[in-house]
């Protein structure tokens, strides 16, 4: 088993899980607008499956003997998600960009998927739950654009 290949695939994948959750509760915090109560419960939720996810992710990774950085210093470098705006946020501007988040990551972690077929498939199957998760998440925000 090629630990180190299959760590970097859980630590990219926690740096982006991590940095996505950031940012859900950063515009649970900031979204204003007429869908303000359904898009900040809704935000809620995606941070919280994004923690989850990010937690079990790392967990993997320290079962296979590796050791994952969720440090918020190495997620700033590392994140490839841009940074979401300061200060308040109108509603449709959040699905936008929750949206752009979602799809950077489900596209960067197919590929993980697909290559952890033949390194580990636990760790694959653990990323397959996520994505799925992901698509979701992907599907339910941008049903709101327009």
């Amino acid at each position: 088993m090629d630990v180190s290949r299959i760590g970097a695939d859980l630590q990219n994948s926690l740096v982006e899980l991590t940095d996505l959750a950031l940012q859900a509760k950063q515009l649970h915090w900031n979204v204003i607008g007429r869908h303000f109560l359904s898009l900040h419960e809704q935000l809620d939720g995606l941070a919280d499956e994004a923690r989850t996810a990010a937690d079990a992710v790392a967990e993997r990774a320290v079962t296979l003997g590796d050791a994952p950085d969720g440090r918020v210093s190495t997620v700033a470098k590392e994140s490839p998600l841009p940074e979401v705006p300061d200060g308040r946020v109108a509603d449709l501007t959040v699905v936008d960009l929750v949206v752009d988040a979602l799809s950077t990551v489900i596209i960067r972690m197919r590929p993980r998927v697909a290559r952890l077929g033949d390194l580990d498939p636990v760790t694959q199957d653990l990323l397959i739950e996520v994505l799925s998760g992901l698509e979701k998440q992907r599907w339910m925000f941008s049903a709101q654009q327009s």
